[in-house]
């Protein structure tokens, strides 16, 4: 049975690791390790986040950073989470599957852009808006992601931007598989009748908080820069291939 290591990120919302981890710990197929990335945070319990594999930074080096934390796992899979992003117990299960007949980077909910040149003209898939039965490809995920551990090679071949720190990681990996493994990138199933094979259960609820990335307009701003940036640099887009 393939390892799979998940990968926390603790950030303004303590009150959300716990039912994260109890979610990881109830896996079909269990993670062979949790590690947290605690990213200038405080208010988290001091003896959940020993029970773990924990790395603390005092200063806020923004979303990119988990990827890198991610390079300390030993698995063939990890997994990494936003930090209200809670799966049901059978999410490491269905990526394992999906990569048997569409192996790329898989997300929990992914974007289709309905036009090259804007982030935010587009479908989501996955736990929100269209629940999809079957894998679908799409352009970007976010949320989660399940990934190789060997692909982070390529996530790493050409560096993120230093004036962008707080967005775009979730566009820059599927456009670096797309662009050094020839990958694509899916959602697995996410049937609306059963959210067992979600990686996300609760995002509506935990995800409408007041602090939540996409409703900064200056983080939305990024975003689309972000986007134009690799559309410019050869990024395939699904309905623009």
């Amino acid at each position: 049975m393939s390892e799979i290591t998940a990968i926390l990120n603790g950030y303004k919302r303590p009150q959300f690791l716990k039912e994260q981890v109890e979610a990881l710990r109830n896996q079909t197929i269990k993670p062979k390790e949790i590690m947290l990335w605690q990213n200038n945070s405080e208010g988290f319990d001091k003896e959940l986040t020993d029970s773990l594999i924990t790395a603390s930074c005092n200063h806020n080096m923004g979303v990119w950073a988990r990827f890198m934390f991610a390079l300390n796992a030993k698995t063939e899979y990890i997994c990494i989470f936003d930090d209200d992003t809670i799966p049901g117990d059978m999410w490491f299960e269905n990526c394992l599957e999906t990569m048997k007949t569409h192996e790329g980077l898989l997300g929990t909910v992914g974007l289709i852009y309905n036009t090259p040149d804007s982030y935010h003209n587009n479908v989501r898939y996955g736990w929100a808006d269209i629940n999809n039965d079957e894998t679908i490809r799409v352009d970007i995920v976010g949320h989660a992601w399940f990934f190789k551990r060997e692909w982070l090679s390529a996530y790493f071949r050409e560096l993120p931007p230093t004036d962008i720190t707080i967005v775009g990681e979730d566009m820059h990996f599927s456009y670096m598989i797309q662009k050094y493994l020839g990958l694509n990138t899916y959602v697995p199933p996410h049937p609306s009748n059963n959210k067992r094979l979600w990686g996300s259960i609760k995002g509506m609820e935990m995800g409408l908080e007041a602090n939540a990335l996409s409703f900064n307009h200056e983080n939305m701003r990024l975003m689309n820069v972000y986007h134009n940036m690799l559309v410019n640099r050869g990024f395939k887009l699904v309905r623009y291939a």
